[in-house]
């Protein structure tokens, strides 16, 4: 592996290792922090450095940083089935690896038994595996042929009713002409009255946040929002479907505050590429209300809605009094997200909701709180009376 010194990194590589940076200086101040910890254990789980294989200065500032708490470390908190057995092989790597150019003395080291491991995932079957995949297309097709004979058992069954019952060579009485009713006329197509209802409202979880490598403004997330396997503009990343979501939150609100925490996302907004990436999804936040004849200068307060605590990524959220099934994608030409937007505020409790009074549209001037099935409110931090888009 070649040294640091030696590496041409990337701009989204560059990027990634600031990131890093970052989190050892809250590991730095916290070494605790399990939302860190865990996320640098699932990061390291399939990577030999924090970029892959590259070796960089975040690995060093984590080393730093996480290698005083990690040294008092029991077992358990090391190996055992909820520790952190990947930061560990990777402090061990860095300490002793020349590509990091670090000069660790043997007493300073990190301690470290390669035998003692409490807990090993059980590996997963692949043969059987395989074997029943195999049963279950083989039951697949055999209840495919099954169905279709009897079809054509039915069908032929059918034609011999009708033979029989008509009678070969008899001669056909002539059928008396029936008058010609008129054509019902068909009933207009139900069309569903616009509402803040069919913007796709749920709670996402950000699984990854880094700086967009091409726009100063922009952040790139990757965000797990309740996803079915093999959905359009979806990935997976460690173990989760995830869509990518660019947002303008880039100097509004720090990357650390990005960092796998719940929001609020606008999910069925047509994907739109910004900056040469696709961005999938929206991510709700609040700002000042602005005042007649002010510009909004983009300088901020900017907080993110957060969802209940005790919600998951995937949950409907929806404005009390306005509730019902979201549209799949919307259709640009109706303008139902810039229809309702303006309705979307806080109040005076921190409580994100929609004010009927603001939108004609909603067709009752009520406000209505965002909240969950089980009546979880959503709420943010300081600003009151605020946009929230």
């Amino acid at each position: 592996m070649a040294a640091i010194e030696t590496q041409n990194l990337s701009a989204a590589e560059e990027s990634e290792v600031q990131q890093w940076i970052a989190a050892s200086e809250s590991l730095r101040r916290s070494p605790t922090d399990s939302s860190i910890l865990d996320k640098l254990n699932a990061h390291l789980a399939s990577r030999t450095t924090l970029l892959g294989t590259k070796p960089s200065r975040a690995d060093v500032a984590i080393y730093v940083s996480l290698a005083p708490a990690v040294k008092s470390w029991a077992p358990e908190q090391r190996t055992g089935q909820q520790g952190h057995p990947h930061i560990v092989r990777h402090l061990d790597f860095v300490q002793n690896s020349g590509a990091f150019t670090l000069s660790v003395s043997d007493e300073d080291k990190i301690q470290i038994n390669p035998e003692h491991v409490l807990y090993v995932k059980p590996p997963t079957d692949t043969k059987a595996e395989k074997e029943r995949m195999k049963k279950e297309k083989a039951a697949l097709v055999d209840r495919t042929k099954a169905a279709a004979q009897a079809v054509v058992d039915k069908a032929a069954e059918v034609t011999n009713a009708v033979v029989t019952t008509a009678g070969i060579g008899e001669a056909k009485p002539k059928k008396e002409k029936k008058e010609k009713q008129p054509k019902p006329q068909k009933a207009p197509a139900v069309t569903t009255p616009p509402s803040p209802h069919l913007i796709d409202l749920r709670v996402g979880h950000i699984l990854k946040a880094i700086k967009h490598p091409e726009a100063d403004s922009l952040y790139v997330s990757t965000i797990a929002m309740g996803d079915k396997p093999g959905t359009d503009d979806t990935e997976e990343y460690e173990g989760q479907v995830c869509r990518t979501v660019c947002s303008g939150l880039n100097g509004l609100v720090p990357l650390e505050e990005m960092q796998g925490r719940k929001v609020v996302v606008v999910a069925n907004l047509k994907p739109v590429k910004m900056r040469g990436i696709k961005s999938c999804a929206m991510v709700l936040a609040a700002s000042p209300k602005l005042k007649e004849g002010e510009v909004d200068d983009h300088k901020g307060p900017v907080e993110l809605v957060t969802p209940p605590a005790d919600s998951t990524a995937g949950d409907r959220v929806c404005f009390d009094g306005w509730r019902g099934d979201p549209e799949g994608v919307l259709n640009p030409k109706k303008k139902i997200w810039e229809t309702f937007q303006p309705g979307f505020t806080t109040t005076d409790r921190l409580e994100v909701a929609f004010d009927g009074s603001a939108v004609e549209a909603a067709g009752k001037a009520e406000i209505g709180k965002l909240t969950t099935a089980s009546g979880g409110v959503c709420t943010v931090k300081t600003l009151k009376g605020a946009t929230v888009r």
